[in-house]
């Protein structure tokens, strides 16, 4: 069985999607609450939690393949439980900022997994992803209700991703050969800037979508409000406070790895105008 944790996550939802839909096999998905995931016929609804490993101790006996996104649950617990369990191949989703910002402490912490992955015994592929498309929906309250979204940075653009590509790439990690042992930088198909994405939105919404721009100081004090400092200053780092090539390049690797071409934002804010109306 492939087991999916964080199955009804922005990357989880769309690989469980995709696995079904490639008849790749029993398909167990981990989810708090089994009864109202809404899984695709077929799929197994398997109820855990990622902070309590024991909670889904039991649904890796038999797993052959698990994907783990990182730093949700005690990683080196989850490990070695899978290892015990005889899984043979993890798919880890970590972060490109290990490679572009290895000094800021939420890379440092993605590496460690990595490392923890690699020294298991069991088989890895990492992905690491640059910006989340879905980074988007940050800014959804303010948009349904008619509010500036305040931003610094509003003019850098980021090769930012859409989740479901970072599914596609897991998807065939998970089901087809040459992956194993190998880590994929994931980016989308272009740089795109907040205000263009804003500008994404208010099509979809059919209505202008207001931007406030502010300095870094302001930016600061509104995302610690709600992720602390440390998270905050890191953040305003990678969307701008501190750019490099590593992180600004845009990577083919999506469309090597699944024969796809990467989705762009503005597919995903017309797959998700639902949440900004």
């Amino acid at each position: 069985m492939i087991l999916v944790t964080g199955a009804t996550g922005n990357i989880g939802s769309a690989l469980v999607k995709e696995l079904r839909t490639w008849d790749a096999g029993p398909v167990g998905a981990l989810t708090r609450h089994a009864a109202a995931a809404g899984l695709p016929a077929g799929v197994e609804a398997v109820e855990g939690d990622l902070t309590r490993p024991d909670s889904f101790k039991a649904a890796l006996e038999g797993t052959r393949s698990l994907f783990l996104p990182s730093r949700v649950g005690p990683d080196a617990h989850i490990l070695r439980a899978a290892a015990r369990a005889g899984v043979e191949h993890v798919v880890l989703v970590s972060s490109i900022t290990v490679q572009s910002h290895p000094h800021l402490g939420p890379a440092g912490e993605n590496l460690a997994v990595e490392r923890l992955l690699r020294d298991s015994g069991m088989a890895w592929t990492i992905l690491r992803p640059t910006q989340f498309a879905s980074n988007a929906l940050w800014w959804a309250d303010a948009v349904r209700g008619r509010r500036p979204v305040r931003l610094a940075y509003a003019d850098v653009g980021l090769p930012t991703v859409h989740p479901a590509d970072i599914a596609s790439v897991a998807r065939a990690a998970l089901t087809g050969t040459g992956h194993r042992g190998q880590t994929y930088a994931l980016t989308g198909p272009e740089r795109i800037t907040p205000r263009r994405q804003l500008a994404a939105l208010a099509r979809v919404v059919g209505r202008d979508v207001p931007l406030t721009e502010i300095g870094r100081e302001e930016a600061h004090h509104d995302l610690a409000a709600f992720m602390g400092d440390e998270a905050a200053a890191a953040i305003l780092d990678i969307t701008g406070g501190d750019l490099n090539e590593e992180l600004l390049a845009v990577r083919d690797t999506v469309t090597r790895v699944t024969g796809a071409p990467a989705r762009t934002f503005g597919r995903w804010a017309v797959e998700n105008a639902g949440s900004f109306r």
